[in-house]
């Protein structure tokens, strides 16, 4: 069996072993005759799956008590609608940082619920960094404070929390989470899709400060109303029980490998593979502001971009697929999240040099 290197954005590559067992468990699992994706939601057997991989998650990013966890379905995409009708109720206006093309969505899905400021933006400098924090200027009652801690488009990361004073910080972590340790305590609320470091696509996890549970749109659904799924333990509704099966394992195997300060500095060491190698090429070049980027998604441009096809088409031959752009942005998106070995981003580099000396 040969395998390719993926560098999706997402669905995005899983650790090798996790698959491996996913196999071994996928007619039988740990002796109960059955599959994972048969079980009752309500059975002791996913029951024990979901407390295992919600203590999982509470272990390896110190979660505090103070704060829920839950695992629903949606998508960070929902999550623009259900993070303001859960928490735009507190007084009736939330403020937005806008750092890439994600965050503007979660802005403009907002605008549904209530009043929107702008905090920040980085549209005048076609989002290829990150508003830096003396930028930001908050209205006068928000409910929250809203940001993006990665823009997978663009390749920019946040590599500090922002302050946002007393208002409820909430960050859209879909493709950081679990790259690094974070505090927790300075958010009143993080969301994240799976299907970047944590997962496959189809659960999505909330972690939300208990004291701002409560304060739901009239509006919102019963199946989105966070006090409502806290209440029931994240199965309000049936929840997406493959998924954070699959979950489970990625975070066994996460604290199998030293836990959120190793995977930080696996994620560094191939960030700073082809970033030296960018920042040293006449050929290849990135864009955004060196401070602010992104670990988990680098974006690159060919000088002669007439030969973009050529690159894609001599990448996918030596088994290195999904380097295209996101279509907005152009170019090419090497996504390396924390399942991305060190020996692909190898891989790359050495490729690229070679494309390089072939075409200078």
């Amino acid at each position: 069996m040969n395998r390719v290197i993926n560098f999706s954005s997402g669905p995005a590559t899983l650790p090798e072993s996790v698959l491996r067992q996913a196999a071994s468990d996928m007619l039988d699992w740990q002796g109960s005759g059955m599959s994972v994706m048969e079980m009752s939601h309500r059975g002791p057997e996913f029951t024990e799956i979901l407390s295992t991989t919600q203590s999982l998650l509470r272990e390896l990013l110190a979660i505090p008590d103070n704060y829920a966890v839950l695992l629903l379905q949606g998508g960070a995409i929902a999550e623009n609608a259900i993070v303001p009708m859960n928490l735009m109720g507190l007084t009736g206006s939330a403020d937005y940082v806008v750092s890439g093309n994600w965050s503007l969505k979660s802005m403009q899905e907002a605008m549904r619920y209530g009043q929107v400021h702008i905090a920040a933006s980085a549209e005048a400098h076609a989002y290829h960094c990150m508003p830096a924090q003396e930028t930001w200027t908050y209205s006068a009652k928000p409910s929250y404070v809203h940001f993006c801690s990665n823009e997978t488009i663009g390749g920019v990361e946040c590599h500090w929390t922002p302050d946002a004073g007393d208002v409820p910080l909430v960050a859209d972590m879909s493709s950081n989470i679990m790259s690094k340790p974070i505090d927790v305590s300075r958010y009143g609320l993080i969301y994240a899709g799976a299907q970047k470091n944590i997962g496959p696509s189809g659960v999505t996890l909330v972690i939300v400060r208990r004291d701002l549970l409560g304060h739901a749109l009239p509006i919102t659904p019963s199946a989105f109303n966070y006090q409502l799924q806290v209440d029931n333990e994240s199965m309000y509704n049936t929840p997406p029980t493959y998924a954070i099966y699959i979950m489970g394992l990625v975070l066994t195997h996460i604290q199998r490998e030293g836990g959120l300060s190793a995977m930080q500095a696996h994620n560094q060491a191939k960030a700073d593979l082809l970033y030296d190698f960018l920042d040293h090429s006449q050929f290849f070049s990135n864009r955004v502001r060196v401070c602010d980027r992104s670990r988990m998604n680098v974006t690159f441009y060919l000088r002669d971009e007439s030969l973009n096809a050529e690159f894609l088409s001599s990448a996918q031959a030596q088994g290195m697929v999904q380097l295209r752009g996101h279509r907005i942005a152009g170019g090419m998106r090497a996504s390396i999240y924390n399942a991305m070995p060190l020996s692909a981003v190898q891989k790359l580099r050495d490729f690229m040099f070679a494309f390089e000396k072939l075409h200078a």
